[in-house]
């Protein structure tokens, strides 16, 4: 992207080697290549690559890492904050949001370490913050977390619920990434542009409504005990938002083309159809949902694609891995038996292509695996798919562990290779520590945990003094003079943010310009609020009984 401003403010960015942020085109190229290799048939054999050493010694305190992720989601906040909010150098922000397209889009979380608020990686946030709690709430209950918990999704959700206007109308984005990226500020004193973009009939965006639903959807059944009323008002506006994303079919970033170069949806929009559907079945028992998923799996790509990764974008894997779980409780009818392998089939691919077992496939059936144990898809914030895949591969395990008929059962990989249960889970349980320390650099990629932890976040509000302690109005160009430029750590603390983390030699470079590794998002997180209650309960039971197992 160019520099442009005053003369002042480019030589401070060539003298510090700036480069603004130019989107995440990077990311989305990387992925469209992934889609077309992934759609080729499964051929040939190749070695599966070893195995990443074992976590089992690493000993992690996994309870201050749960408090710590949530403090996160407070940090990321847009809107009025809270008398409670914790995060005490953030304040107000975004009052204006819609506006002037008169309506009120107040609230919601601020993605990165920008101040766009981009509705797809927004739900899909809080459809793994949800996830998290219906797979392990009773941890994060046990840990003491359950109301930041509730609250961290409810603040997504209360903005979802401003953001879907008609039955046929969401809002998908406020900001412009271009102007945002332009400018160094804290949110506090924003003067870049507060558009709002919508999809709507005339301007489908299949993706993101589909991705909201699953949320909402998602959502509903984490808050059906605590507030019904609350969980009925979520569902009704997923049961909306799915009829409205599958009966007027599109990309979101053909209607809207501002996000394009930010998080254009690769992967189209038939997984979130999918995975809207999956969800909607799970909170409502309807038969027609699970029809839907298993009518659809072959058109849609649910039975086709052979993925390695999991994403704000790409959706198949937690597709298939949520379909196979049906299989393995025994919930569903005869007729759905066949896809349902199908799916259970793609599932364990990605499953065996972390652990790599893949033995057939060719070079990318398996995931790469850095020195020191760290699953590597891509350059740019590759600890978004080290989280989702701990996440999915602990959410399999626990499947197989309990599926109907009583008796574990095993991962089928490519090419005759197998695994446990037990196995898949330790796979989960190394990335998870490879996060929080258990790495060739000894450090921590989870902010505030452990003794060592990156400094420099790419994050405007963390980098410059906090609005409460100095209200002096900070400029667009004045923030990279004053602020960016600087080498010291940064005067606040993301605390809880995961960041994108080091490269496929395990090397980490913790400079404030280089975002591909410093910058964290919330969808960096989100997955791990779970695991953490999870391992934190585990740890302690093996503690009092060092021969438990999970």
């Amino acid at each position: 992207m160019r520099i442009t401003g005053s003369g002042a403010t480019a030589t401070a960015a060539a003298a510090a080697g700036l480069w603004l942020r130019p989107g995440r085109l990077g990311e989305v190229l990387a992925v469209a290549v992934l889609l077309a290799s992934a759609a080729l048939p499964l051929a040939g054999a190749e070695s599966p690559p070893a195995a990443g050493p074992a976590s089992a010694q690493a000993r992690h305190d996994y309870e201050d890492a749960l408090r710590k992720s949530l403090l996160y989601f407070e940090a990321q906040r847009s809107g009025r904050l809270p008398h409670g909010q914790r995060v005490a150098w953030r304040d107000h922000s975004g009052l204006t949001d819609g506006l002037e397209q008169g309506v009120d889009l107040v609230g919601g979380y601020y993605d990165a370490g920008d101040h766009v608020k981009f509705g797809l990686p927004m739900a899909f946030t809080v459809t793994m913050l949800s996830w998290s709690l219906l797979e392990y709430g009773a941890d994060v209950a046990d840990a003491g977390e359950l109301a930041h918990a509730l609250e961290s999704i409810k603040w997504g959700t209360d903005y979802f619920i401003k953001a879907h206007t008609q039955p046929d109308e969401l809002w998908a984005e406020v900001g412009d990434g271009d102007t945002d990226h332009y400018c160094w500020q804290r949110p506090e004193d924003m003067t870049t542009s507060r558009q709002a973009y919508k999809v709507d009939r005339e301007r489908p965006g299949s993706d993101v409504a589909g991705e909201t639903a699953a949320a909402m959807a998602a959502a509903s059944m984490v808050f059906r005990e605590h507030n019904p009323h609350y969980a009925s008002l979520l569902l009704h506006h997923a049961l909306q938002l799915f009829e409205f994303a599958d009966k007027y079919r599109g990309k979101y970033d053909s209607s809207i083309a501002e996000v394009k170069s930010y998080y254009a949806s690769v992967s189209g929009y038939h997984d979130e159809l999918l995975w809207a559907a999956l969800w909607l079945h799970r909170a409502t028992g309807r038969a027609e949902y699970l029809d839907y998923v298993v009518d659809n799996a072959h058109d849609f790509g649910g039975t086709g694609w052979a993925i390695t990764e999991f994403s704000w974008d790409v959706k198949y894997a937690g597709v298939q891995i949520l379909a196979a779980r049906l299989l393995l409780r025994g919930e569903h009818s005869p007729r759905h038996r066949e896809t349902l392998e199908r799916y259970r089939a793609k599932a364990e691919h990605y499953v065996c292509a972390c652990l790599g077992r893949n033995a057939a496939g060719g070079a990318d059936a398996n995931v790469e695996r850095s020195p020191g144990g760290m699953l590597y898809v891509r350059q740019w914030n590759n600890m978004q798919y080290v989280t989702s895949a701990a996440f999915l591969l602990s959410a399999y395990s626990g499947y197989l562990s309990s599926a109907a008929g009583g008796a574990a059962e095993a991962v089928a990989c490519a090419g005759g290779g197998a695994a446990s249960a037990g196995e898949v889970f330790a796979a989960a349980r190394s990335q998870v520590d490879y996060v929080l320390g258990s790495n060739p650099r000894g450090m921590s990629y989870l902010v505030g945990y452990g003794a060592r932890f990156p400094a420099r976040v790419h994050h405007r509000a963390a980098s410059i003094v906090p609005y409460k302690h100095s209200k002096e109005f900070i400029g667009c160009a004045q923030g990279f003079d004053d602020w960016f430029v600087r080498k010291g750590a940064n005067p606040n603390v993301v605390v809880g943010a995961i960041v994108g983390g080091p490269d496929r030699r395990d090397r980490f470079r913790d400079q404030r310009e280089n975002y591909m590794q410093t910058e964290a998002c919330t969808y960096n997180t989100a997955p791990m609020v779970g695991m953490f209650a999870m391992l934190n309960r585990l740890a302690r039971d093996e503690a009092a009984d060092p021969s438990v197992n999970r």
